[in-house]
């Protein structure tokens, strides 16, 4: 049976699509901007802290989510491919303590304009295994409840910027 939330074509490909109400440009904005991203990234009660965002084809992000206990987080990766206001695609792997990193995957992320919002879709490809794939999709679920929170304290605001 398929989840509408979290349909997968895939056994390794993980696909959210989320309804914003909020324009194409406000939500690729919250993916790109630094301290946007540091308002939503992550699970409930994690804090979020970007290290390096460097949104163009081959720039570098890298970011801290920090647990409630204080456990660090560390996540890295390379931007693939940067479409203003509609695609982004970046990898992404978690550095181990030891210098090392998780097996790296791929997020596509495509924004297309619906009923005066933004129909989002998050497809992370390439997870080794379920348990991994399983991890991320409640990560990303709490993540985007906190991105739509963020996208309607940020309509709501006569500026946007």
């Amino acid at each position: 049976m398929t989840n509408p939330e979290t349909d997968t074509d895939n056994a390794r490909d993980l696909v959210f699509v989320r309804r914003f109400d909020a324009p194409c440009d406000l939500v690729f904005r919250a993916w790109t901007d630094p301290k946007a991203l540091a308002q939503w990234s992550g699970p409930h009660g994690f804090k979020a802290v970007g290290d390096q965002l460097e949104v163009w084809p081959g720039g570098r992000h890298r970011a801290c989510l920090i647990a409630p206990d204080g456990e660090e987080h560390w996540v890295s990766g390379k931007y693939l491919e940067v479409n203003p206001p509609h695609r982004l695609v970046f990898t992404h792997a978690w550095e181990i303590g030891t210098g090392e990193k998780s097996p790296e995957t791929v997020v596509t992320i495509t924004l297309k304009e619906s009923d005066g919002g933004t129909e989002m879709t998050f497809r992370q490809s390439g997870f080794e295994d379920a348990s991994s794939l399983k991890g991320h999709e409640g990560g990303w679920s709490q993540s985007f409840e906190r991105l739509g929170v963020f996208l309607g304290a940020t309509s709501e605001r006569p500026d946007h910027e």
